[in-house]
């Protein structure tokens, strides 16, 4: 007689749906018909976060792609002299100004998240300048907005700047790397039309 909990516990978690409308310009693919690697990262980040990202459905159309996109992106969050609160705020500052509405949405939660601070996200998405925010990290986000609005008007004063307000020579490197990743990540948003989860909306509010 077989055993039911040990039945039940060979029985494998059901598979992750990609949502149709993660994005709206591209087809989205069905999670079978994706790569050994790439339903293995997915399955961990929906674990992770209780719903599968839009961005990992939408990325998963090209997996070439998807792998570059995201082996970058943990380096960028792993290997670092920043905090991930300030990793999100930079990202939200841009996306901000770029207006990209999925970035604004799924990485203002992250900020919510990782400050503990249910509004500081809005304000940065609003004006940053205008934020609850510290002289430094002011002076981070200035640098990170010119990066994104005036890249050639980037100088070696604008460097200056991030030592004096205390930023080492990494943190220095990694806010430029952030700054230019996501606007990368924010142009391939608009252009594929990248739709941000609802669950995105209300994390972190209270």
């Amino acid at each position: 007689m077989s055993n039911p909990d040990s039945d039940a516990e060979s029985q494998s978690e059901p598979a992750p749906e990609l949502s149709d409308d993660a994005m709206a310009r591209f087809p989205v693919p069905a999670f079978d018909d994706l790569p050994a690697d790439l339903r293995e990262r997915i399955v961990e980040e929906t674990d992770r976060a209780g719903f599968t990202p839009n961005v990992f459905s939408a990325f998963a159309y090209k997996p070439s792609h998807f792998r570059a996109f995201f082996q970058y992106h943990d380096a960028l969050v792993e290997d670092t002299a920043l905090e991930r609160e300030e990793i999100e705020m930079l990202i939200v500052a841009v996306s901000g100004v770029n207006h990209c509405y999925y970035c604004n949405v799924a990485h203002g939660a992250l900020v919510r998240i990782y400050a503990e601070d249910p509004t500081l996200a809005d304000q940065l998405i609003a004006n940053y300048r205008t934020a609850d925010i510290g002289d430094a990290h002011r002076t981070m986000l200035d640098v990170a907005v010119k990066l994104t609005e005036r890249p050639a008007d980037v100088e070696p004063a604008d460097l200056e700047a991030l030592r004096d307000a205390g930023f080492s020579e990494e943190a220095i490197w990694d806010i430029g790397a952030v700054t230019a990743y996501y606007n990368m990540s924010n142009r391939m948003a608009m252009f594929a039309e990248m739709r941000p989860n609802d669950e995105f909306h209300t994390l972190g509010r209270e």
